[in-house]
């Protein structure tokens, strides 16, 4: 069970080590762009190619979703960033339904983990199997594996990395349970230190007052989407790339810095924020250097 990008290496790599997965369950068809035409998620277009049937429900408790469930006699499921279950799903299958989350649970419960853990300046993060029950994110712990979040590494990057460890570590545990090899143990609440709520897009706008270092991992943390905003001279401006320049160097929050050719820097409450990649409103993605060449200040 799963829908964008980041369950589609646990399917494909359940079905490379051989394991017969009956259904994929994942969102309905969105309809996208001008034409509103339905584009199907990508887990959808990943069990299509391996030829494995897919279900739609709007309503997981619908008895028609529920009885076609209940056809496949699934031993186990296995859900990888999809919605909420209600018991009558998870309880169905004789070995349970495990999840892979992206945190080191219990810190970062919730929809956001990867964001929050690089917007708070973790240096570590991971993945963790967990079989579910009835509170989000809290039921025994399977297997975790831990990674390093780098200075510079940017929420795509941490994504990406976190994707495919975490489809390791789904078969893993896939082997595991089969075997009958696993002792899964209850999440220590002194640990839940930090929740992951999802992101809107308040959390995403920049305030100056707040340090240069917090504002560049707030930027780090949404990018390359939804990413982090300030308003420049009246209109929206997107901030992908960051860099911290001089914490103890005085200026004032939330005003501009710049020779108007090479740099463009923002006073914060410690230090200074230079911005290294950029998009005003309607204009496209660049460079600093770019955007200040076709940029007059007024």
């Amino acid at each position: 069970m799963g829908t964008p990008e980041f369950a589609v290496p646990s399917l494909d790599k359940l079905v490379e080590n051989g394991w017969n997965v009956v259904a994929v369950i994942t969102a309905p068809d969105k309809p996208k762009g001008r034409g509103q035409k339905l584009i199907p998620s990508p887990v959808k277009e990943a069990a299509l190619k391996h030829e494995i049937p897919v279900l739609q429900p709007t309503n997981l408790k619908s008895p028609e979703f529920l009885e076609e469930l209940k056809s496949y006699q699934a031993d186990l499921q296995i859900v990888v960033a999809f919605r909420m279950l209600p018991e009558v799903v998870w309880s169905m299958p004789p070995l349970g339904t495990f999840n892979l989350h992206a945190s080191l649970l219990p810190n970062y419960r919730g929809a956001a983990p990867i964001n929050w853990a690089i917007i708070n300046g973790e240096k570590e993060t991971g993945v963790t199997t967990f079989f579910l029950k009835h509170e989000i994110d809290t039921g025994s712990i399977i297997h975790q594996e831990k990674t390093p979040i780098l200075p510079e590494e940017s929420l795509g990057e941490v994504y990406e990395k976190l994707m495919n460890i975490g489809s390791e570590l789904v078969v893993k545990t896939v082997e595991d349970i089969a075997k009958g090899e696993v002792n899964p143990l209850p999440q220590d609440e002194s640990k839940a230190l930090h929740h992951a709520p999802k992101i809107f897009k308040e959390t995403c706008k920049i305030d100056w007052e707040n340090s240069a270092e917090s504002i560049h991992n707030l930027v780090r943390g949404l990018s390359p989407y939804p990413a982090a905003w300030t308003e420049l001279e009246g209109k929206v401006c997107k901030i992908y790339q960051s860099k911290v320049f001089k914490t103890d160097l005085s200026s004032i929050p939330g005003k501009i810095y710049t020779d108007e050719k090479t740099y463009l820097r923002m006073g914060t409450s410690a230090g200074q924020l230079e911005i290294l990649e950029l998009q005003l409103e309607g204009k496209k993605r660049m460079k600093t250097e770019d955007f200040l060449r076709g940029y007059k200040f007024s």
